[in-house]
């Protein structure tokens, strides 16, 4: 530590430094792997298990990722997130068993098997459908183990030798016994509703398959004809009013305009929706405005449109010039009849002769369109719901309330079409163009133009609905499907009671899922598939369930039994006479699959009331916040049709990963991060940093300079840890001090551990990881690094070995790396391990299996805090006078200053502390506190004056009477070459 050439002595060798073998550098992507290896060495989950828990269990559920490709940054995020909180939880005393789980069925996988064997030159449709699922089974296999060694190497510990997985025999056995519990009950039912139909995939989506994106659509104006004599006849059956006569003859000849973005169900029209809250009038067209185009419309063309539309539906015609003939009241639209506006084209086979009624409807009004509402009960959740709520009128006015079943798998016209119009598709399915707009809408609108009822067309931009696995739009088809009725037996009241006594992170994610459940439809749990649990329903001619049988019991355990035997394809390759072997003529096997989200959804019921480590319910559901319409509502619909409870007591939702600008990661962008690149480049330990660093409930931001500002974070946090275990270095315990012995400064440093623990657990209970991070950083950096490690430097290595400043300073050093390491271990978990074996070295042993340390009472001392704050407000201002004076090279060290300075009101704190501003110790074997020593100058002179606190800096080197100590750098008047303070410390050393 000397510069000096003429000393008589080396000082530096009685120097007390630190010494420590713990590297610097932290080479975390090549470490990181050996402390993996080391914790499967000594059975670490295993060791967690059979540790006390005091507190009980607590169950962290995981919601299963899909074993299809290589982990990407959301779900690192994820299950970082969900080690965090599980080790943090282990460490206040909990056993935190965490059992992670996959999702392995489903279309995707489906998929990827299907290119695999077109690779091979087969086609789905020849390969035997056992062959075909083991080759899927297989697949999800493959990828289950690549994804598995990603997650541990993220650092996450678990049961990752007994995962759950929904394709397991007895998982899949599971499933379908909750399917038929659920069916025993009455709340599953088989109906034929519009339901979101993928052309591409050639199945039935449920909503959290669907999301929304913009496309261009084609909008037309369709005219539907009035009919004549029938109609009349019927709206005026029992009434003799002249003036309704009169109003009813002047709609002969006119036209109700409908408008819509779907052209192509417009065959599949069967009525029109009208609102009783809006005021219509029937107008006549007397001029057409010019144009390029010869307009549709024609003078003394009678239009029947809500009035507050009407403007914009005569631009839309190219109308210019009008006049409104009479209000067209509810008494004149109830129970009138038109034609269908394909009624004449050409080709039509008399399929188009039905009378299209107008019924009144909720779900219509005056905000765009014409006031009107095409209506195609086979295509439209409300056009469905209007229909069949009019079912015994339409039989009265002998309309057919048959939902027609107009379109295929593919999305093709049926045979309920005309000849003309069979097989047109709605969206192409293959090719370079597939998702964009099939042959249907073209042919319908030259079928419109043919029969004069096409007013207008125009192209427009709408948010429709699309795969989230194709992109590509999906309609809304009718086919027969299974529900589970959300009202039946009460579903959705036991849901929303019991999204009311769950604990949400962060709250409003009660408000979200609570008003998703509240208005969902019934649950569509079917697909079409191959890759799935099956559907275990046997159905007669009827539609009669076995369920309701007297034998069901017995029927549905020679089914459960069979496919917990040999999996799925117990049920579809096992003839139907070995499950129902009496009566059963007329009998038939379902052949659809479950929805996968049923799967995931019953992931509680093979996973945690299966396992007699893991009790019933779960503590806490963790995942992305697009869960609240996916697994989060899937698992509670699920366990409330049978349990009457959620799953779960808690739910956390966490934002999605972008990049630093906020976009969303694509590889189009260019601006995507792996986990794997971060791993190789950086260590794991980083992304756990940036995890925790994080405000999960948004949006998480990533890139290389975030991240490399955890790695700044890292590096500061790890030479902290550093310095202490070297400071550390022999320390036994049997030079501690007691608190009542401690300087002022150790008992404030107690202080800060006590409102750290205080705080501590409420920020584990509330998964607060961003604040427990924060505060230890800060604390590491602010309190320890800059102000008690800078103060204390010169104590530790310069005061002789038996000072009580020097053994209180280690002491209390103990005290925080004891609880640093164990607060840190849940997120920085490879770098805390090795923190912990550096000090505490053992074959066996582990930070992991240690547990979040309390607090005597008597370390917490608001007063005393008080005062350090004072001193320290007052040390800052000291320090802003002498950086000048370093920057300018007036001095080197702030030990070369003196300060002076007006009281300014620290007499009363310094006395409180024990603190003199007597530079010279008045014991130099046993040093106590000066001002000088808080302030790191050699000298500081206050003085009583009332003045504004005043303070000035002079430069010691060539002040008179005073020389600089050889050994510890201060400035001291007085004989020899260092100070009485050192020269004890020497003398001490000396003597071995």
């Amino acid at each position: 530590m000397t510069d000096s050439t003429e000393t008589t002595r080396d000082y530096r060798e009685t120097l007390f430094l630190p010494k420590t073998d713990f590297p610097m550098r932290a080479s975390l992507p090549k470490r990181e792997p050996d402390w993996i290896a080391r914790w499967n060495e000594i059975g670490l989950y295993k060791k967690q298990r059979g540790a006390e828990n005091a507190k009980g269990p607590y169950t962290l559920h995981d919601g299963p990722p899909y074993a299809n490709g290589h982990i990407h940054m959301g779900t690192a995020l994820n299950k970082i997130l969900k080690d965090i909180v599980n080790r943090s939880h282990q460490m206040l005393g909990h056993d935190a068993n965490y059992v992670p789980g996959w999702d392995c069925h489903g279309l995707p996988i489906e998929w990827k098997v299907e290119e695999e064997f077109r690779g091979k030159g087969r086609q789905k449709e020849d390969i035997p459908g056992s062959e075909f699922r083991t080759r899927c089974r297989e697949y999800a296999a493959e990828w289950l183990d690549v994804q598995r060694e990603e997650f541990k190497r993220l650092g996450v510990i678990g049961d990752w030798d007994n995962p759950y997985k929904t394709m397991n025999f007895e998982s899949e056995s599971i499933i379908c016994g909750e399917l038929l519990k659920i069916a025993g009950t009455g709340q599953l039912y088989r109906g034929s509703k519009p339901i979101m139909w993928s052309p591409v995939e050639q199945t039935a989506l449920a909503e959290a398959e669907v999301e929304y994106q913009h496309k261009k659509a084609t909008q037309i104006y369709v005219k539907f004809p009035v009919r004549k004599a029938a109609t009349v006849n019927y709206v005026v059956k029992g009434t003799a009013a002249d003036k309704l006569e009169e109003e009813i003859l002047a709609l002969q000849g006119a036209s109700i305009v409908i408008w819509t973005t779907t052209p192509w169900t417009i065959p599949a029209n069967r009525a029109i929706s009208f609102s009783s809250e809006i005021t219509y009038g029937l107008y006549e067209v007397e001029e057409l405005a010019e144009s390029e185009f010869e307009p549709w419309s024609s003078p003394g063309d009678k239009l029947l449109v809500a009035d507050d539309l009407w403007e914009d539906v005569a631009k839309a015609g190219l109308i210019s010039k009008s006049k409104r003939l009479q209000d067209v009241h509810n008494r004149l639209l109830t129970g009138m009849l038109c034609d269908h506006p394909l009624k004449d084209m050409e080709g039509a086979e008399g399929k188009f002769d039905y009378a299209v009624p107008l019924l009144s409807g909720s779900h219509v009004t005056s905000d765009a369109g014409t006031g009107f509402v095409h209506t195609a009960p086979s295509h439209g959740e409300d056009d469905y719901g209007i229909w069949v709520s009019n079912q015994k009128m339409l039989e009265e006015i002998g309309v057919d309330p048959v939902v027609p079943m107009t379109l295929d798998d593919a999305g093709c016209y049926t045979n309920v079409m005309p000849a003309r119009l069979q097989g047109l598709d709605v969206i192409r399915t293959s090719g370079k163009k597939r998702g964009q707009d099939g042959k249907a809408n073209a042919e319908v609108i030259k079928a419109l133009m043919e029969t004069g009822n096409i007013m207008a067309r125009g192209i427009m931009m709408l948010r429709d609905a699309h795969s989230w696995r194709s992109k590509a739009p999906v309609i809304r088809r009718a086919t027969p499907q299974w529900f589970i009725s959300m009202s039946k037996d009460g579903l959705r009241d036991k849901a929303l009671e019991a999204i009311d006594d769950t604990a949400f992170w962060p709250d409003r994610g009660r408000n979200r899922i609570g008003t998703m459940v509240a208005d969902r439809p019934d649950w569509l749990i079917s697909r079409q598939r191959n890759w799935g649990v099956p559907i275990t329903l046997i159905v007669d001619k009827d539609g009669k369930l076995h369920t309701e049988r007297n034998d069901a019991d017995a029927i549905n355990s020679r089914i459960l039994a069979k496919v917990e035997e040999q999996g799925v394809d117990g049920w579809f390759d096992t003839p139907l006479e070995e499950f129902m072997p009496e009566d059963n003529e007329g009998w038939e096997k379902v052949t659809d699959i479950l929805d996968v989200w049923f799967d995931s959804g019953s992931t509680h019921a093979f996973c945690l009331k299966r396992r007699d480590d893991l009790p019933d319910r779960a503590d806490l559901y963790l995942e992305g916040s697009d869960q609240h319409r996916g697994w989060f509502q899937s698992s509670l619909m699920e366990s409330c049709a049978i349990y009457g409870e959620a799953p779960y007591k808690g739910v956390l939702t966490h934002g999605f990963v972008v990049d630093e600008k906020g976009f969303k990661m694509s590889k189009s962008l260019g601006n995507t991060m792996s986990p794997e690149d971060i791993s190789k480049q950086y260590g794991a330990e980083i992304m756990r940093i940036w995890t925790a660093s994080s405000d999960w409930a948004n949006d998480l931001k990533i890139g290389k300079e975030i991240i490399q500002t955890s790695a700044d974070a890292y590096r500061k946090l790890r030479n902290t840890l550093r310095y202490m275990i070297g400071a550390l270095d022999g320390f036994d315990g049997s030079d501690t001090v007691e608190h009542a012995d401690m300087p002022a400064l150790e008992k404030w440093v107690l202080h800060r551990l006590s409102e750290i623990t205080a705080e501590h657990e409420g920020w584990v209970r509330n998964h607060d990881h961003k604040k427990i991070f924060s505060t230890l950083f800060n604390f590491c950096t602010v309190d320890l690094s800059a102000f008690y490690f800078d103060i204390r430097k010169d104590a530790l290595y310069c005061d002789p070995l038996n000072s009580t400043r020097r053994r209180a300073c280690r002491t209390v050093m103990n005290e925080i790396f004891q609880r640093l390491t164990t607060w840190l271990a849940p997120i920085m978990s490879f770098t805390m391990e090795e923190v912990w074996q550096a000090r505490h070295p053992s074959e066996d042993g582990s930070v992991h299996l240690e547990l979040f340390r309390s607090c005597p009472d008597e370390w917490r001392n608001e007063d005393l805090a008080s005062h350090i704050q004072a001193v320290r407000d007052f040390r800052v201002k000291a320090q802003e006078a002498i950086e000048p004076l370093r920057r300018e090279g007036v001095i080197k060290s702030s030990l070369d200053a003196s300060v002076k300075a007006a009281e300014a009101g620290l007499s009363g704190p310094m006395k409180a502390l024990g603190v003199t501003d007597d530079n010279i110790y008045a014991n130099p074997s046993d040093p106590r506190d000066c001002l000088a020593d808080y302030l790191i100058v050699s000298h500081c002179e206050l003085s009583a004056s009332q003045d504004d606190g005043s303070l000035s800096v002079s430069d010691l080197k060539d002040a008179e009477g005073y020389k600089k100590c050889e050994r510890s750098w201060k400035y001291f008047q007085g004989e020899g070459e260092i100070t009485p303070r050192d020269a004890a410390a020497v003398a001490l050393f000396d003597k071995g």
